[in-house]
């Protein structure tokens, strides 16, 4: 191209490229230029010594289809508030550094390129779909405050599968109506969501599969309609979701299954909108308010070390209790560790109390009747006090029955003197004996009372060793 075919806009670009100069054309008369005029700068354009050149445009009406597809491009690329007619490509290109910051385009392709810098999305406005998928920017991925639109059949709006950021990917604020797709990127430092919006109703807003963090995935304040799934990802640092907003109705809102997190935070915003799947997944601390829990709950396996903040087991165990797949032992045994880690026993024991009458609603009817029955005399032993009350009251009526009506002595002339208390002790306590029950033999109603007190012996004796058991078992 000879450089009297270019408009004087596109001369001013031309002799500024070799030195690197930046050319304004927000105020200029002439604003267009043309987009085969920026790819003949960019491979053939005109070289200083002792120069660094560079391509940097602001506010530049850009017509015609930039397309740099599988080039490799030395210089420096500022392309900031200007407005594409077509959308640029730059599939399979090796850039050392692009910014598109401020501008407006219908899309961008920049998939599977390589970029030596980063790669600066800045507050650009997208009318159709953005492609970074399995491209490679050794620096920082900048997309805060950008909007994406334009999603077709069900096709993501902004697809960055695959792709590999050095440094972090900020998309604070950043807008989007579709679909984002997030499945095995690794991300060397955070991912930040903070205050972003993401729209996607009915359908996956935000997909993350098997995704690679570094460090954290910042969501505080974050607007998000439509289902987010995590599922397999991995996150050494916090997921931090304070004060957001998580919405997908009459479906999974969040999916975290199979997750290494370090932390989990989920408090100080709206209850979640939809299931919390959070099944298989590994948390070192979840910090979670039980007013954030939605209805529906998924904690099959989840293992955790920490729970945080300190809540009375009664504002806990409902979150256990929403899990639709039904009894889960390993749930209550995590939720009874992480008590029991910060020295709360007393909440620990409610925990397995509560286990214990879940675990009942399994069992045949006579196992319901037999955990009933241990519930009522000493909570599974989790409740001791209660076999001293009833042992207690018990006692007296079996000593105010028997001082009124001595039961006649077996053997009249061995028999030891008889103690209405003794007796009755001797009946309730089936492995004590203090020879009065040997020695003497109730008649009629008394003798059906004898049978009642040494039936119930038995099933106190048999709850607490049980209790007792368990807890051993637990130290």
């Amino acid at each position: 191209m000879e450089i009297n075919d270019l408009t004087p806009a596109e001369q001013r670009l031309w002799r500024a490229f070799a030195t690197g100069a930046e050319v304004d054309l927000r105020e200029s008369g002439e604003q267009t230029v043309r987009a085969v005029v920026l790819r003949a700068l960019l491979l053939n354009g005109p070289q200083e010594p002792g120069e660094i050149a560079a391509l940097k445009v602001r506010g530049a009406g850009v017509t015609g289809a930039l397309e740099l597809r599988y080039a490799t491009v030395d210089s420096v690329i500022h392309l900031t508030h200007c407005r594409f007619e077509n959308a640029p490509d730059f599939v399979g290109a090796h850039l050392r550094y692009l910014s598109l910051r401020d501008s407006a385009m219908p899309g961008l392709s920049v998939t599977r390129a390589r970029i030596d810098g980063s790669l600066r999305l800045t507050r650009c406005r997208f009318g159709g779909p953005v492609r970074l998928d399995g491209a490679q920017i050794s620096g920082a991925l900048f997309l805060e405050g950008a909007e994406v639109a334009g999603q077709t059949a069900g096709q993501p709006v902004l697809q960055l599968n695959q792709v590999a950021v050095d440094d972090d990917l900020c998309a604070r604020g950043l807008r989007a109506q579709g679909l984002i797709r997030l499945d095995g990127a690794s991300v060397a430092g955070s991912l930040d969501l903070e205050g972003a919006e993401l729209s996607n109703p009915g359908a996956n807003v935000l997909e993350a599969e098997a995704l690679e963090l570094g460090a954290n995935l910042l969501g505080r304040r974050l607007r998000a309609e439509g289902r987010i799934d995590l599922r397999g990802a991995r996150v050494p640092g916090r997921v931090d979701l304070l004060d957001a907003r998580l919405s997908n109705p009459g479906g999974t809102a969040l999916r975290a299954s199979s997750c290494v997190i370090g932390e989990f935070w989920l408090r100080r915003g709206a209850p979640v909108q939809g299931m919390l799947n959070l099944r298989r997944a590994t948390i070192n601390q979840l910090d979670v308010e039980p007013e954030m829990l939605p209805d529906q709950v998924r904690l099959l396996d989840l293992t955790y070390t920490f729970l945080t903040p300190h809540e009375p087991a009664d504002r806990r165990l409902p979150m256990l209790e929403r899990d639709g797949e039904g009894f889960d032992p390993h749930a209550y045994e995590q939720l009874t560790a992480a008590y029991r880690r910060i020295g709360d026993d007393q909440a620990a024991r409610l925990v397995q109390l509560a286990k214990q009458r879940r675990r009942r609603s399994t069992l045949p009817w006579y196992g319901k009747v037999w955990g009933r029955l241990q519930d009522a005399a000493v909570g599974y032993g989790f409740r001791p006090l209660r076999a001293a009350v009833w042992l207690l009251s018990l006692l007296a009526v079996g000593s105010i029955a028997y001082a009124g009506h001595h039961p006649p002595a077996l053997k009249a002339g061995e028999a030891p003197q008889f103690n209405p208390v003794f007796y009755t002790l001797d009946l309730l306590l089936p492995v004590i004996s203090f020879g009065q029950e040997d020695a003497f033999a109730p008649t009629g109603w008394y003798q059906t009372l004898s049978y009642v007190l040494i039936v119930t012996g038995w099933i106190l004796a048999t709850t607490v060793v049980a209790g007792v058991t368990r807890t051993v078992s637990r130290q």
